[in-house]
């Protein structure tokens, strides 16, 4: 048994929205660990989830659609190790996994590269926002988890689907919490406009918006993060280095899951050489971004490795000057209007 099992986390919680869901301010999302982009060895996933639960992570984000199901798997093989009352898990509903016919063994069944994970093919996401569907997706979830319960469902990235994930899914996971075989509901997107329409239209707890809130990008801030704190229910940013370019900005850097355009490795050069001056590295300013809107529960770091799980963890810890935020607004990089940390 490891010492850190028993361990108080070192990071604050929050709950999402009414419910006694809680969250650390720091989350993992377990997208990297299942190969998105490049490959990950079994023991670097096992490695930085153990890293996550030493610096005190509790709140673990995974889905069907992340390395279709390795994540899951990945992830629950770990947990299930820990005080099942001590951590948070979510997952999302809408894509389905179906068995891809015709391979034999696991080499005939070519990359899923054009998803976005390096792990061979073996099935191929469905689309559903059924109601059976959603059902369906947590069944099958738990069963690669291997856990007897998740605490947060998220629709996910039902923007081709907006109708009936708001007439049929909806009213699926609302029913489920109703019976208590979740503890908390909602939507995760890469856009603002249709998680503002889940807080404004249904009773969800938390909305999950990745990319739409950085130091890069406030579109979140119009819509999207008032309208949570006027219904004291809670925003969670994933996608705060948007991709890369806040992690490491330089020619070449993904941004949105593609190359950044030169625009904006410009101004995220010009982001550093700020934050440098103050004595933050750029992705530490960028991690503690988000929390200076009050409706911000929690921030994802997507690690693959347990050095940048460290890493993350230590930027969390970091104390930034408000003169840092300052400069910014000054130097044209952030405007005025614009929540920050106060005595971060």
């Amino acid at each position: 048994m490891h010492t850190t099992d028993h361990a108080e986390p070192v990071l604050p919680r929050r709950t999402l929205g009414r419910s006694d869901v809680a969250v650390t301010a720091l989350g993992f999302g377990a997208a990297a660990i299942a190969g998105l982009l490049s490959p990950v060895d079994e023991d670097d996933a096992a490695a930085a989830l153990e890293a996550a639960w030493g610096v005190g992570i509790r709140y673990f984000d995974t889905a069907p659609h992340y390395g279709l199901g390795l994540s899951e798997r990945r992830l629950g093989a770990v947990l299930r190790t820990k005080p099942r009352d001590t951590y948070t898990v979510s997952t999302k509903a809408g894509r389905l996994l179906e068995p891809t016919e015709g391979g034999g063994c696991e080499g005939d069944f070519g990359d899923d590269l054009a998803h976005g994970f390096a792990v061979p093919a073996t099935h191929r996401r469905q689309w559903d926002f059924s109601g059976d569907g959603v059902r369906r997706s947590l069944e099958e979830s738990l069963t690669r988890l291997g856990l007897d319960r998740v605490d947060l469902v998220l629709l996910h990235d039902a923007d081709d689907h907006e109708e009936q994930a708001f007439r049929e899914a909806y009213p699926a996971l609302e029913e489920l919490r109703s019976q208590g075989v979740v503890g908390a509901i909602g939507a995760g997107m890469n856009q603002s406009r249709m998680l503002t329409r889940f807080l404004t239209d249904t009773d969800v707890d938390a909305v999950l918006c990745a990319g739409r809130y950085t130091l890069l990008e406030q579109t979140a801030l119009g819509d999207l993060l008032p309208a949570a704190a006027a219904r004291g229910k809670s925003v969670i940013i994933g996608g705060v280095f948007n991709s890369g370019l806040l992690a490491d900005p330089k020619p070449g850097a993904m941004y949105d899951y593609t190359a950044a355009p030169a625009s904006l490795v410009s101004r995220a050069l010009r982001m550093q050489t700020v934050t440098v001056q103050h004595g933050v590295p750029l992705r530490g300013a960028a991690l503690r971004f988000p929390f200076g809107h009050p409706a911000v529960a929690s921030v994802l770091t997507g690690a693959c490795s347990a050095a940048q799980v460290r890493d993350a963890a230590a930027q969390m810890q970091r104390t930034i000057p408000d003169v840092l935020w300052q400069a910014l607004r000054s130097e044209g990089l952030l405007p005025p209007h614009v929540p920050v940390p106060e005595g971060a």
